[in-house]
């Protein structure tokens, strides 16, 4: 056995019979329900999936414009209209253009298994931790009915009234932090999913424009990918495409921007 084995071994055991409150007062509670749940899942993905995070930013000054044009009118549905549906279009109009990110790996066999629908997955906070409930064939969905989905599967989650079909067959996850803070994160994989896309929160920023320093509102990006599937020219299409879309919604989002 090797020092650095018998050291590694002596740590872990060290840790286990740690004793905190030599230390000073302590307070033992319980680990929810859903984090036990999900720990061991996310644990497995982390050691076991090769993880690569592409970041990149993208200028939404005419997103966000759009945005606030129909706020209005979807608030009379009962919907505040935020960026995030405006992102899961975006995605699935990639996930046609660049399969690899819409598939599972079938390890046993050496295969891929490209999925012909697209079903998103979108991290919820709740009382109990993140949940992760599925917009089914979210592709073929308008923005107003993604937008009504999230409102429905949101208030499921926080409420445990979430049923656990609308929590299974996702094929790509989007993790929107935005609303909680940050610059940036690295979102670990949803198994069996290759990928995954963390959104933190928007800034203004300055930025040069035809020789003027300009404020514009940033996006950061960071896409976590399966690097046995996508490799590092793929992650940087994806995330280059994305922001190019963001950056001209009129590209993907004709039928909204012609009624806002």
């Amino acid at each position: 056995e090797s020092i650095s084995g018998r050291v590694e071994k002596k740590q872990i055991v060290a840790t286990q019979q740690y004793n905190h409150s030599e230390f000073g007062e302590i307070e033992t509670k319980s680990i929810p329900r859903i984090k036990k749940i999900a720990g061991p899942h996310l644990e497995k993905s982390w050691h076991e999936i090769p993880h690569v995070t592409q970041h990149d930013e993208a200028d939404i000054n005419q997103l966000e414009q759009l945005r606030l044009d129909l706020k209005k009118s979807y608030a009379k549905d009962g919907i505040s209209l935020s960026i995030l549906p405006f992102i899961i279009m975006a995605v699935c109009k990639l996930l046609r253009e660049f399969p690899d990110f819409n598939s599972s790996l079938d390890e046993k066999n050496s295969a891929l298994i490209h999925k012909k629908y697209i079903n998103i997955g979108f991290a919820a906070n709740t009382d109990q931790g993140l949940m992760v409930p599925v917009i089914k064939d979210a592709d073929q969905k308008s923005l107003k009915e993604i937008s009504l989905e999230l409102v429905r599967l949101s208030d499921d989650a926080r409420s445990g009234k979430i049923k656990i079909n609308d929590l299974q067959g996702g094929t790509f996850t989007i993790s929107s932090l935005g609303g909680f803070g940050g610059v940036g994160f690295t979102p670990i994989i949803n198994p069996p999913e290759v990928a995954i896309l963390g959104v933190a929160r928007a800034q203004i920023r300055p930025i040069m424009i035809k020789g003027k320093f300009l404020p514009r509102l940033i996006l950061p990006l960071s896409l976590s990918y399966d690097h046995r599937v996508i490799d590092g020219v793929g992650g940087i299409q994806f995330t280059s495409a994305l922001k190019e879309l963001l950056e001209n919604p009129e590209s993907y989002l004709s039928e909204e921007i012609s009624v806002g």
